[in-house]
């Protein structure tokens, strides 16, 4: 994946400008303070928005894009919200069960860290060859963000990941990118 010669406004605040940036396979960590670009050079990437000049390549990837807010549909319960982007029913079940949420909980009944793991599995089980992922780990004590660090690793995909924490680059043992 590469990043050629990016300029991109927001209402004429300069971004990004003639910003180059080769990327590994494996995971990287885009990392700054707030602000910085991190959000909206994944967005780039994932083809939501478009630069003013220059080019994003992922070599005609399928992505899988985590937001920073989690968007889950109230109507629907745990299960029904990642089974959205899946038919595989068992695995679901499984990721589920593994990052300690009940299937048929409702929206309404989930605090911010549980909110954050059901985004987490729907972007999982999305079939992808690439994670793009906003701050995956908001909401989440230091035990939870290991198990799902570990979760994120065993994908063996190419991932690019926002983050504010080198605990959270450590868990993950990706490249940092300084915005």
């Amino acid at each position: 994946m590469r990043i050629n010669n990016l300029d991109f406004s927001y209402d004429k605040k300069q971004i990004f400008h003639d910003y180059s940036l080769d990327l590994s396979d494996g995971i990287t960590c885009l990392m700054g303070a707030s602000g910085k670009g991190k959000t909206t050079l994944l967005k780039l990437m994932a083809g939501l928005l478009k630069p003013d000049n220059g080019t994003v390549d992922i070599d005609d990837r399928k992505v899988s894009f985590m937001f920073q807010e989690d968007r889950l549909l109230p109507w629907l319960n745990v299960r029904e919200n990642v089974l959205l982007v899946t038919g595989r029913e068992k695995e679901t079940d499984e990721l589920l069960q593994e990052l300690g949420i009940d299937g048929n909980l409702k929206i309404s009944e989930l605090s911010g860290g549980m909110a954050r793991r059901v985004a987490l599995a729907r972007c999982l089980m999305f079939e992808s060859d690439v994670l793009l992922m906003d701050e995956p780990f908001k909401g989440l004590d230091e035990e939870l963000m290991k198990k799902v660090a570990s979760i994120i690793v065993r994908q063996n995909k190419p991932t690019i990941v926002s983050t504010h924490s080198l605990d959270e680059v450590e868990a993950l043992g990706g490249e940092i990118v300084n915005l």
